[in-house]
């Protein structure tokens, strides 16, 4: 008797140059349990190796964005984190290319923490971003509590961390959180959209943006200019400098080789 293939708990589709990547729990809101850790990573490893691919967005499926990290697994000793990456597989990661978060429904707990990791976020009007954690008796320790003060103003982080209560999309975006805010069941299209247009731009003047602005996060102006330095020297070197130029001169689309 054969049996019936397990049905993966994150699914990747391909979409233009894009991948989107789908959380894919929905009986338990998606919630992260170590095998969805370990396939979330999966998945921004197949976002980093395939050249044609130029951005990912991140969603959930069934109405949910996730609601954080799984309570009966970790209960049961499973871990929700994927060495040397974090919660998820991903909110200590560092990918090089731009991920945008399609947040549908509830981003709870590390669900919200997941969407901070990511670089852009898209919110349906009625998505709702909490951080929860001190109503347990813990603290957003998979980014939460470092990211989302400086995300938004000092004062409004503090209140979402300290009262655990949620906002709705509209107020994320309100409040600077989320770039663009969209109608119920519209946020992964309209992602999809910005991933589109990400992609019109220089593969390696991308990934040198995500690199220096983490690198100066905490940094000194000369160590972040240093290193500005360097990687600026590398992108004067590249094929897709030269091309850039050139199709601006020739008043033409941009023909990226990612070299």
């Amino acid at each position: 008797m054969s049996s019936t293939p397990a049905t993966p708990v994150v699914r990747t589709e391909r979409i233009g140059s894009a991948l989107l990547i789908t959380l894919d729990r929905p009986e338990a809101r998606n919630a992260v349990n170590a095998e969805v850790a370990t396939a979330l990573a999966a998945a921004l490893d197949e976002l980093e190796a395939d050249p044609e691919l130029r951005a990912g967005v991140l969603t959930g499926a069934g109405g949910s964005f996730s609601a954080g990290m799984d309570l009966k697994a970790a209960l049961r000793g499973e871990s929700p984190e994927v060495e040397g990456r974090g919660f998820g597989g991903l909110t200590e990661a560092r990918p090089d290319k731009p991920l945008i978060a399609a947040v549908e429904g509830p981003a709870m707990g590390g669900g919200f923490e997941l969407a901070l990791a990511c670089d852009l976020i898209v919110a349906a009007e009625d998505a709702r971003f909490g951080l929860p954690e001190v109503k347990r008796g813990l603290i957003a320790a998979g980014g939460g509590v470092i990211r989302l003060p400086k995300r938004i103003p000092h004062h409004l982080a503090m209140e979402l961390l300290l009262t655990g209560e949620p906002v709705d999309g509209r107020r994320a975006g309100a409040l600077g959180l989320a770039n663009r805010v969209t109608a119920p069941g519209q946020a992964v299209a309209e992602a999809l959209r910005l991933a589109e247009r990400l992609a019109e731009n220089a593969p390696l003047a991308l990934a040198a943006v995500k690199r220096v602005v983490r690198a100066a996060d905490g940094a000194s102006d000369a160590e972040a200019f240093a290193f500005q330095r360097t990687e600026m020297k590398s992108l004067m070197a590249s094929a897709d400098v030269r091309e850039g130029m050139t199709a601006f001169a020739e008043r033409r689309p941009a023909r990226w080789t990612g070299k």
